[in-house]
This record gives structure tokens, sequence and C-alpha cells, in this order.
């Protein structure tokens, strides 16, 4: 017979649901199997009970963007001594190739194993991360953690790209019982014509969703519009790409990615700071969600979304940390608490508390078990103190002053 644990709080919340007073959830085998208020779940199930008094049971955070293979980059960089404070966007990407080109596979191992420990002490139990290396998948699955890889792919060389792609297509076709995968086109500037074309046909066949990076700076409007600017003039000598820069398109990074058939209901775009109201109305058109990064974005000085705009069409919207090579923390925590201060007048406590939960795994295309604790799905949920007595805006209490206290994965308590 299996064993089932009843789990209480003060609280229980989900996301678009009146809080459940003294409610509690019972996990089974790993999953959710039913959720309502303690006395019916113990008068209904004989399960040992493990009591949260003064807390509430929250889903775990889904980080709908991540390169968790980049968290130990502070370091990193003063290793290296490539440590200078870049201004410009072009001068973080030159400095970040020339961290990376001096790594060893342990490197990035110890970095990837630090970054899922920083998600899962922060509350967050699944990521939408972009995988630079299909071989580094094994080490996800053996993880706490659950979600999507999106394997990256990039470059101009039609033989190279080629390669990078049958991996990352090859690694797409291993089946997990808590990732499933994806592709991530880097993004509009790193990616010859040729290779999108390449990539649309292998999505589109496989029926394997996207993340790209998408108007995340005034250099990748420049460079997509008309072939100019730092990306143009610094990083693409910097790589070696200079003979295959492209004629102008003049058009945005949006228009072009639409003219190959790149944005799908299944497409993720990140960042899209720069998004103009046309590109928004594409996005809306063609289903895409939108991935914000406040934080990364503002450490990176390449302005601030136009979240109104992307509310007012009704576009899915969730939040991601990206790395640490642009931020101060994995905690979703932070960034909601970040994005709800920079877009007071535009984010509610309990939009964003959606975008990190049930917006976040619906955004990945995971929602059917995960960012929510329903019923059959995984018992991913964190226990949450500083809630308060009164029901009276206990939402908004914890989104501006709630404190991780345990955090469970899968129905395990994460021990760190």
């Amino acid at each position: 017979m299996s064993e089932s644990t009843i789990y209480a709080a003060s609280w229980l919340i989900n996301p678009d649901a009146p809080p459940i007073a003294g409610g509690a959830l019972l996990v089974r085998d790993g999953r959710v199997a039913a959720v309502g208020a303690l006395s019916e779940l113990r008068g209904t199930h004989g399960a040992p009970v493990v009591e949260f008094p003064g807390c509430a049971i929250i889903p775990g955070f889904v980080n709908a963007h991540t390169h968790l293979e980049l968290t130990h980059f502070p370091s990193w960089r003063l290793r290296t001594h490539v440590e200078y404070n870049p201004r410009r966007f072009v001068d973080w990407i030159i400095q970040l190739i020339k961290i990376r080109r001096g790594l060893r596979d342990e490197d990035v191992l110890a970095s990837l194993r630090e970054g899922v420990r920083m998600c899962l002490e922060s509350g967050t139990t699944a990521v939408g991360e972009i995988v630079t290396n299909p071989a580094l998948a094994p080490r996800y699955h053996a993880s706490p953690l659950s979600g999507r890889l999106f394997f990256e792919l990039l470059g101009h060389d039609p033989e190279r790209f080629r390669g990078m792609q049958d991996k990352a297509l090859a690694a797409c076709e291993a089946t997990n019982d808590r990732f499933v995968n994806g592709l991530s086109p880097h993004s509009p500037y790193t990616i010859g014509d040729e290779n999108l074309a390449r990539i649309c046909e292998a999505a589109s066949s496989r029926a394997l969703p996207l993340a790209i990076h998408i108007s995340e700076s005034r250099e990748e409007t420049a460079f997509v519009f008309d072939t100019a600017g730092p990306l143009a003039e610094e990083f693409y000598p910097f790589v070696g790409w200079r003979e295959h820069l492209m004629p102008p398109r003049h058009c945005s990074s949006t228009e072009l990615l639409d003219r190959r058939g790149l944005l799908t209901p299944a497409t993720l775009a990140v960042h899209c700071v720069h998004a103009t109201v046309s590109d928004a109305e594409t996005l809306k058109q063609r289903g895409c969600s939108i991935v914000l990064c406040p934080r990364s974005n503002e450490r990176l000085d390449v302005g601030t979304a136009p979240l109104h705009l992307f509310k007012k069409l009704g576009i899915p919207l969730a939040l991601g940390t990206d790395s640490l090579a642009s931020n101060d923390s994995l905690s979703l925590w932070d960034e909601m608490r970040f994005a709800l201060d920079l877009f007071r007048h535009d984010l509610a406590p309990a939009e964003a508390f959606r975008m990190v939960t049930s917006g976040g795994a619906a955004a990945l295309g995971i929602g059917a078990f995960c960012g929510s604790l329903e019923p059959g799905k995984r018992a991913d949920f964190q226990v949450v103190g500083n809630g308060g007595a009164a029901a009276e805006q206990v939402l908004e209490r914890l989104v501006g002053e709630g404190t991780v206290q345990e955090v469970y994965a899968g129905g395990e308590r994460y021990a760190g």
C-alpha cells in the first residue's frame, strides 16, 4: 500500500484561488492526492500529519528562464582576471565569452550543482533552463528539480551548426519523468538565416517548443534592422564572424523570427525589452508567451520591458532570473519583489505570484504537472513564514515579506 502524508499549515495558497485557512495537502507517491482543509483531509484519510503552524503552504516556484551553468560566473570573473564591469551590452557578451573559453568541464558541473542548490533553497522547484552542452542533461535529471531543458543553438557555419543541432535533437529524444525538452535558438543576432530555417523545420516536425532571446538590447535592434552598431563592429569580428555579416533586414527581431516561422504558441520570447507595439501584437497573434527578467535588464542597462503593453494585449507572462552573469541571485522571491517595485503601477502581487507559479508553468508547457497544488500534480511546494493570522491580504503579505522555511520537491523534503 502506498505511503501517504498530510502536510498542513495556517494557510494553503494557490494562484487564482481563495486562500484556504487551515489548509492541507495529501501527498502520495510524490504527487498531490488531495487538497482542502486539514479537518476534511484528516477525516477522510488515515495518514500522519506534519503541521506548520503560523506558515503558509504554496506551490514551488517556476523560474521560466535560467542559465544555471553560469552560477559561478562571479568567481570565474575574479579567477580569470577579467573582472572589469562592462558598461555596454556588447562588452558584457565579450567578457562572458572570454571567461567561458577558459573553463573546464568540472568548472561547469560545479557551477550547475550550485545553481540547482540555490534554486531549491529559495523555493524554486522547476526551471526553464538553457543548456549549452547536451551532455549535461543527465545532471539535471539527477537533481530534485523538474521543468524543461532548452538545448541552445547558435552560429553561422552550416556544417558546425548541423552538428550542434543533431546533438541537441538527440538529447531531445531522451525521456525523463521530470524534465521535458525543447530547443533554444539563442537570438536573431547569433544565428544565420539559413540556420533559422533549419531550426524551424526541426522544431515543427518534432513538435519541439522554442525559447529565444528577443529584443533584449538596443544593440540587437540596430544590428537586425541595418547590420550596424557594436554587434556588427565589435562582436562579430571578436568571434570570427565578420564574413557572416548579413545585409540589412530592415525589420525588428520579432518580424525576422516571424518571417522564418519561429513564432508559435510553443515559443517562449525572453526579455522583449525593446518590443514595439507591432512586435507585441505579432507575439499575441502567434500565441507566444513572454518571460520577463527585470533584474538582469537593469544590471545590463538595456532598458525596461513594456509590461503595460503586454498586459493590455493579454500576452501570457512569466518571470525568470536569467543567470548570475547578470543578476545577484537566483531567487524568484527577489525577482518578484523587484518587479513589483519596478512596475508598481502595472503589476499587482497576485499577478506577480501567478507569473512565478501557474504562469511560469504554462509558459514552459509544463502546467500539467507543476505550477499549482492540485491532485495529480507533483508535490512541489514551499512552506513560507510571515503570512500572519489575518485572512485579509494574506497573499500580499506573503509576497512582500514571506520567508522560505521548507521546500519539498516531488514530496521529498529538500535538505541541501
